[in-house]
């Protein structure tokens, strides 16, 4: 076999090897309403009899109300899951209300199996995302009312309130179940604790700074 050959499928083999492809898989079906009361564990959620399917089942009532934004943060993350409309179960959709007060935020974070799309509806939100290994490129736009942003799947992203008012935005994300990992949290929040000797190292911080921030988180 040619040598070339030979190295180009070395090359997409490791290729393959080395990504990972997390998406949500296609519906069989026209809809599978979730059964929220089922014990069976299975990768997403079993369905009720069709013949039993109500309108009520896709709607929801209620992305008109404000988040709670009396945290930390000052900042909300009201996410309309399966868990809100069954309906959503096997779909790859689910969108959320975010508000934020004046100089509220979301930390550093990551969706494993999603990319997210965001409108801003009310006030000023910057929102950046940065790229993986190597470049760590920081991209990041200063968005009004009726600005969209796109975050691609996977990324480190970020929003927070530039503005003097509030700011309420739109985002949807393109699987059934998301994920989110806040940086901080997972980091410095862990369950047990990372080895603050080793954070230390890896952060550039002195031990007492990295016991500090676990304390907090």
């Amino acid at each position: 076999m040619d040598t070339n050959v030979i190295l180009l499928s070395i090359l997409a083999l490791n290729f393959f090897c080395n990504t990972a492809f997390a998406f949500d898989p296609s519906p069989l079906q026209d809809f599978c309403v979730a059964d929220l009361t089922s014990s069976v564990r299975i990768n997403g959620l079993p369905c009720i009899d069709p013949a039993k399917v109500e309108a009520d089942n896709f709607f929801f009532s209620g992305l008109h109300l404000p988040g709670n934004t009396s945290n930390p943060m000052g900042a909300a993350f009201t996410a309309m899951t399966v868990s809100q409309i069954p309906g959503l179960n096997t779909l790859g959709i689910v969108i959320a209300r975010l508000d934020f007060e004046p100089n509220g935020f979301l930390p550093p974070h990551f969706h494993a199996r999603a990319t997210e799309i965001i409108t801003v509806l009310e006030g000023s939100m910057e929102v950046g995302f940065v790229t993986s290994n190597p470049s760590f490129r920081h991209y990041s736009k200063v968005l009004e009312k009726g600005d969209v942003f796109v975050v691609p799947v996977g990324l480190v992203h970020y929003q927070r309130n530039v503005g003097a008012g509030k700011i309420v935005a739109i985002a949807a994300l393109n699987s059934q179940n998301p994920g989110i990992t806040a940086l901080p949290n997972a980091v410095f929040g862990a369950n047990p604790d990372i080895d603050s000797g080793y954070l230390a190292r890896a952060f550039a911080l002195d031990r007492k700074t990295v016991e500090d921030l676990q304390a907090k988180f």
